[in-house]
C-alpha cells in the first residue's frame, strides 16, 4: 500500500501513542452518542471518524497524517482502502462536505435523523477499525 508523501509522513507510533489517539476518538464518539443537539452529534461523529482514521492509518501504514489542505479527504480514502469499504470514503466525504458547508459556508441545518444516521455509520466503522486492529 502506498502513501502520498504530500499527505502522509513515515512515523512509527508507539503502542501508548496508539492507545492515546484511540481513547481520544472514543471520547468524541461518546460525546456524539450522549449529546442531544443534532449539530453536536454530527460534528463529534465526524471528528471521531477522522480520529479513528488517524489511528488506523498510523497502525497499519506506519505513517502520520500531515495537517495540510485536503488531508481529511486523503484520510477517508485511505481508511476506505484499508478497510475494503467504499462507503467509508463516500459517506465520510458527504460528512466532510456538510461539515465544511456548516463551518465555512454560513451554516447548514442538521436534523436529528440525519445526525443519528451518521452516528450509526461511524459506530459501524469503529467496529471495523477495532476488528482490523484487534482492539477489544
Amino acid at each position: 500500500m502506498s502513501y502520498d508523501k504530500n499527505f502522509f509522513k513515515k512515523f512509527r507510533f508507539s503502542p501508548e501513542e496508539i492507545k492515546i489517539h484511540w481513547q481520544s476518538a472514543l471520547r468524541d464518539l461518546d460525546i456524539a452518542r450522549k449529546d442531544s443537539f443534532p449539530e453536536v452529534k454530527f460534528t463529534y461523529s465526524y471528528q471521531a471518524l477522522i480520529k479513528a482514521g488517524i489511528v488506523l492509518i498510523g497502525s497499519v501504514g506506519h505513517v502520520k497524517v500531515r495537517s495540510v489542505p485536503g488531508h481529511h479527504v486523503k484520510t477517508l480514502e485511505k481508511m476506505s482502502e484499508i478497510l475494503g469499504d467504499a462507503d467509508v470514503s463516500v459517506v465520510g466525504d458527504a460528512m466532510r462536505t456538510k461539515r465544511n458547508t456548516d463551518l465555512y459556508g454560513g451554516g447548514t441545518v442538521i436534523g436529528e435523523k440525519e445526525a443519528s444516521d451518521y452516528l450509526r455509520f461511524v459506530e459501524a466503522v469503529f467496529e471495523s477499525v477495532k476488528s482490523k486492529l484487534k482492539i477489544k
